[in-house]
C-alpha cells in the first residue's frame, strides 16, 4: 500500500507542474488575472504531493518494506533507524526524489514570498518553475520510479546501505547540496520571465538577487560539508581531489559566485542586464550538467550513481531542450537590450566585471578538464588523466588577480575613480600584506615557502583592503559608531564573504605548502614520532556495531613529552555488503589536524599506518562557512523586505533601457 500511495501522488504532482507550466502563461497572455492566480495553489498543490510521495516512500524505509525494491536494495533489517532515513536518498531514485521535493520546496516558497511581485511576473516565474518539473516528474515516471516491486519474490533482509555513506556527513551533506543546486532555478526562473515580458530592468535583478544569494548560501555549505566528509571518511587525508563528481558541484558555485555579484551591478547601476541573464542561464544548466554527469553513468567516481544509458540520454535531451530554448529566447530579446550607463576603465564596474570574467574563465577550465578525458576516450583516442597538478596550477594563476581585484573593488567608487587617492592605501594593504606574509610562517613553521608566502599576501591583501574600506565608509561620517552600525547587512554581508573567501585562501596555502604526510609499519606498544609529536599505538580492540565489525586502533598522542590526547582509527568490515572501511582518528584544534588512518594489515601483528600533521586545514572550511554567514546577512538586508516603486524605465527590451534602478 505504501507503495502505491508514493506513485499515485507523484503522478498527482506530475500533473500539478504540467498545469502550473501552462495555465499561468494562458492567463498572462489573455489578461485573465484569475488564470494567472492559480500559479500559486498549483504550486503548493505540486509541493504538498510531492511531500506525500517523501513521505510514503521513507515510510518505507522505516518499516522494512523489502517489497520496494529501492528499499531492498539499500536497506537492511541490522540498519540503525537514523541511516534509514538517510538511506532514502543513498541511491539514484531516492536521491532524485529528494531533489524533486527540493524543487517543489523552492517553488512553494517562491509563492508564498513573492506577494508583492507584479501578478504577471510572478505567474511567468512560477510557470517556469512548473515547466521545470514536468521534465524532472517525467524522468522520475518513465526512468526511475523509487516505487518499483519486488514481486513476487519478496526478500526476507535488503541489501544494506553503502557503507561509505553510513556516515553522519550523509545526514547532512546531499540535503544542502540539492538546496543549492535546484535553488539556482529560481534565479534561472526569474532570468526567463524578465525574457518573457520583455523588461531587463534593475527590478528584477533586485527580486532575483535574494534568491540567488540563498542558493549560493546552500550550495557554499553543501561543497564544505562534502570536502570535509571525504577529508575524515576516505581515508586519504586530502580536502578536495578534483573528482568529476567534485567539479560538477564547484562549477554552478563559480557561476553563482560571478552572478551576485553581476546582479548587484545590475540593481545599482542598471547595466551588465544581459550578461546577468546569461550568468543565470548558465548556472542552472551547469547544474544539470551536473546531474546528467553523475546519474548518467559516464563518470567512475565514488560518489556518482550507477545508472543505465536511458536515463542519460532522457537528462542530456531534457538539458538539451533547456539551453536551446533559453539561448534561444535569449537571442531574441537580450540581444536588443542597451545601457546607456557610463564607466571609466578605473571603476568598481570594471572591477566587478574582471572579477565575473575571470570565475567564468576558472568555470570553463574546471568543464573542459572534466569533460576532455570523457571526449577523448569516447574519440577512440585512448585514455587520458587532467588531475590534480593541472587543476591548481591553473587556479593559482587565476587566483593572483582575483584576489587583487577583490582587495582593491571595495575602495574604488562606482562610475570613475581617480587612481592617485587609491595610492596611499594601496602601499598601506601592500606593506601589511607583505610583513604579514613572511611573519607568520617564521612563527609557527620556521621554514619560509614561496608559494605559502605569495598565498599569505593575497589573504592578506583582501583582508586589509576590506578592513580600509570600512575605515573610509566610518571616516565620512561624523559619528564614528552609529556609522558603522548603519551600515546595511547587504554591506556586512559583503564584508563576510571577502574575508571569509582570505581565511579560506590562509587555510590552503599553509596546508598545501606545509603539511606533513608519513606512512609507517607499526604494532601495539610501537611510537612515531615527527618533529614535536609523537604518536603511541596503544591497542588494537575488536568492536561490534550493528552491521559491522572492526579492528580499534588507539592512539596516544604526546607534544613536546605532554599528553595532548587519545584518537581511535578503525578498520570496519560491513558484514552484508562484504566491504572494509577506514574510520579516520582525529585530533583537532584551530591551528592544525593530527589525522592518523589504519590502512592494511601486514601479516605479522604490525600495520600500515597514515599519519598527518596538517597545519591551518580547518581555516578552510571556517572560510567557507563565514562566507555562507555572509550570504545569509545579505539575502536578509531589509531593502529585499521592502515594497518598493517599481524604477522609473524609458523603454523595454525593443528599444533602449535608460534607467539604472535603485540602490
Amino acid at each position: 500500500m505504501i507503495s502505491e500511495i508514493g506513485h499515485l501522488t507523484l503522478a498527482i504532482a506530475f500533473a500539478f507542474s504540467l498545469l502550473l507550466a501552462i495555465v499561468p502563461l494562458i492567463g498572462v497572455h489573455r489578461g485573465h488575472g484569475g488564470q494567472m492566480s492559480l500559479a500559486r495553489p498549483l504550486t503548493y498543490g505540486m509541493f504538498g504531493f510531492t511531500l506525500i510521495s517523501y513521505i510514503a516512500l521513507t515510510w518505507g524505509f522505516l518499516v522494512g518494506d523489502f517489497s520496494i525494491a529501492y528499499v531492498a536494495n539499500n536497506s537492511s533489517t541490522l540498519l540503525p533507524w537514523y541511516y534509514r532515513i538517510t538511506a532514502v536518498w543513498s541511491s539514484h531514485e531516492g536521491s532524485f526524489l529528494l531533489w524533486m521535493l527540493v524543487q517543489a520546496a523552492w517553488a512553494a516558497a517562491l509563492a508564498v514570498f513573492s506577494q508583492r511581485l507584479p501578478l504577471t511576473f510572478a505567474a511567468r516565474v512560477l510557470a517556469v518553475m512548473g515547466m521545470i518539473g514536468v521534465g524532472f516528474y517525467l524522468f522520475m515516471l518513465m526512468t526511475s520510479n523509487p516505487f518499483d516491486r519486488t514481486l513476487p519474490l519478496i526478500p526476507v533482509d535488503g541489501a544494506d546501505m553503502n557503507p561509505l555513506l553510513q556516515d553522519p556527513g550523509m545526514i547532512i551533506h546531499p540535503p544542502l547540496l540539492y538546496f543549492g543546486y535546484v535553488g539556482l532555478s529560481v534565479a534561472f526562473a526569474f532570468a526567463i520571465a524578465a525574457l518573457m515580458g520583455g523588461r531587463l530592468d534593475s527590478a528584477w535583478a533586485r527580486w532575483s538577487r535574494p534568491w540567488t544569494l540563498a542558493a549560493w548560501v546552500f550550495l557554499t555549505l553543501g561543497i564544505m560539508v562534502g570536502s570535509w566528509w571525504a577529508y575524515y571518511e576516505l581515508g586519504w587525508g586530502g580536502w578536495w581531489f578534483w573528482d568529476p563528481v567534485e567539479n560538477a558541484s564547484f562549477m554552478p558555485w563559480l557561476i553563482a559566485t560571478a552572478l551576485i555579484h553581476s546582479l548587484a551591478v545590475t540593481e545599482k547601476r542598471g547595466t551588465f542586464k544581459s550578461w546577468t541573464v546569461l550568468l543565470a542561464i548558465a548556472g542552472f544548466s551547469l547544474s544539470l550538467l551536473g546531474t546528467f554527469l553523475v546519474r548518467s553513468g559516464v563518470l567512475v567516481s565514488v560518489h556518482a550513481f550507477a545508472s543505465d544509458p536511458t536515463r542519460g540520454l532522457f537528462l542530456l535531451s531534457f538539458l538539451g531542450v533547456l539551453i536551446t530554448c533559453s539561448l534561444l529566447l535569449y537571442a531574441l530579446r537580450a540581444s536588443k537590450v542597451v545601457s546607456h550607463t557610463r564607466y571609466d576603465l578605473m571603476s568598481r564596474e570594471v572591477m566587478l566585471l574582471g572579477n565575473n570574467i575571470l570565475l567564468v574563465t576558472a568555470t570553463v577550465v574546471v568543464l573542459i578538464g572534466t569533460l576532455l578525458p570523457l571526449v577523448h576516450q569516447e574519440l577512440g583516442l585512448g585514455s587520458i588523466s587532467v588531475g590534480e597538478p593541472f587543476f591548481d596550477m591553473v587556479f593559482m594563476w587565476l587566483t593572483i588577480p582575483f584576489a587583487l581585484m577583490l582587495g582593491i573593488a571595495p575602495l574604488v567608487r562606482w562610475r570613475r575613480q581617480k587612481i592617485g587617492e587609491l595610492k596611499v592605501p594601496m602601499l598601506q594593504m601592500l606593506g601589511v600584506a607583505v610583513i604579514l606574509a613572511f611573519v607568520l610562517p617564521l612563527i609557527f613553521a620556521e621554514v619560509v615557502s614561496g608559494l605559502a608566502v605569495l598565498g599569505l599576501i593575497l589573504a592578506f591583501w583582501v583582508l586589509w583592503g576590506t578592513v580600509e574600506e570600512l575605515r573610509m565608509r566610518v571616516a565620512q561620517r561624523e559619528h564614528k559608531l552609529p556609522a558603522m552600525v548603519k551600515l546595511g547587512r547587504s554591506h556586512w554581508g559583503m564584508v563576510l564573504g571577502h574575508v571569509g573567501f582570505a581565511v579560506m585562501i590562509i587555510g590552503v596555502a599553509l596546508v598545501q605548502n606545509y603539511e606533513v604526510e608519513r606512512t609507517v609499519r607499526m604494532a601495539p606498544g610501537d611510537t612515531f614520532t615527527e618533529g614535536k609529536y609523537s604518536f603511541e599505538f596503544k591497542t588494537l580492540e575488536d568492536r561490534i556495531g550493528p552491521n559491522w565489525v572492526s579492528d580499534a586502533a588507539v592512539f596516544e598522542i604526546t607534544r613536546d613529552n605532554r599528553r595532548i590526547g587519545e584518537v581511535v582509527s578503525e578498520k570496519r568490515f560491513y558484514t552484508i555488503q562484504r566491504q572494509i572501511m577506514t574510520q579516520t582518528g582525529l585530533q583537532v584544534n584551530p591551528w592544525r589536524d593530527l589525522y592518523v588512518a589504519m590502512g592494511e594489515e601486514l601479516g605479522d601483528g604490525s600495520w600500515a599506518v597514515r599519519i598527518h600533521i596538517k597545519p591551518f586545514v580547518r581555516w578552510i572550511w571556517m572560510g567557507a562557512i563565514i562566507m555562507a554567514f555572509g550570504g545569509i546577512l545579505s539575502a536578509s538586508d531589509k531593502r529585499y523586505r521592502l515594497k518598493k516603486k517599481r524604477p522609473k524605465v524609458t523603454g523595454n527590451v525593443t528599444g533602449n533601457v535608460t534607467g539604472e534602478g535603485s540602490a
